[in-house]
């Protein structure tokens, strides 16, 4: 089964997936370049059993805005009336946007002005990206990444 479809079909299943699958699918997918990720996104996440799955739920998480390489809005949420902020408390700054190589592949990377994490990304299509987490402190006990999805707005 190529990517898209793989994809679709985890979707329509809820998100659910188990982190081998969601590996799999990373691994499948074509790398992007930072400036083909401009704009805004709209953030989701898998079903997975991460650790860290729900967390940003907590903070009402709705995505991350690339206005240029070097101006990013990491974590945007939504207020009590739905307008969006940028959430600084969890972000603690901004954030830039380079060509790292994860998993021996050059692509989008996310790079937090003040946490020592990274958010690689994956194109699905032209307008949906694959996101890893990676950096000190967010990996699972076992190693293991928290993926997550962006649609582009």
């Amino acid at each position: 089964m190529n990517p898209r479809d793989r994809f679709a079909e985890i979707r329509a299943n809820g998100g659910k997936a188990t982190p081998d699958e969601l590996d799999q699918l990373w691994a499948a997918l074509p790398t992007v370049r930072p400036e083909e990720i401009l704009g805004s996104w709209k953030g989701s996440e898998f079903v997975s059993g991460h650790p860290f799955e729900g967390q940003l739920a907590t903070i009402r998480w709705h995505g991350k805005t690339f206005t240029s390489l070097t101006d990013v809005t990491p974590i945007v949420c939504l207020d009590d009336e739905g307008n969006r902020y940028a959430n600084q408390e969890w972000s603690r700054g901004g954030a830039s946007l380079w060509t790292v190589e994860f998993r021996g592949e050059p692509t989008a990377t996310m790079i937090y002005d003040r946490r020592p994490i990274l958010d690689h990304f994956k194109r699905i299509d032209e307008n949906t990206l694959l996101g890893v987490m990676n950096g000190k402190g967010v990996l699972a006990e076992d190693g293991r990444h928290y993926y997550f999805v962006l649609v582009r707005e």
